[in-house]
């Protein structure tokens, strides 16, 4: 069988605007989650997230991602406006 590396997890968003959703993020090029994400709104504003110290992981401790969280969690910090 084949190893993939992992790029990609879940960003649940806790509160705010966007409270109980979920994006699909990229990990940053160092292999870390992404401190901050801005998620783009109508109106010409986006939502500014910050991470939060909580993860997900839901691989087998064999498999080669287990390392890696699958899903972080996000909570709201502000609207920002262009």
């Amino acid at each position: 069988m084949a190893t993939t590396s992992l790029t990609t997890y879940t960003a649940k968003l806790t509160d705010g605007p966007l409270e109980g959703k979920t994006i699909t993020t990229e990990f940053l090029d160092s292999g870390d989650p992404r401190p901050r994400l801005e998620i783009p709104a109508s109106g010409g504003k986006r939502y500014l997230y910050i991470r939060v110290s909580g993860t997900d992981t839901e691989y087998a401790s064999a498999d080669s991602n287990a390392n890696r969280p699958s899903a972080i969690g996000y909570r709201y910090r502000e609207t920002v406006f262009d």
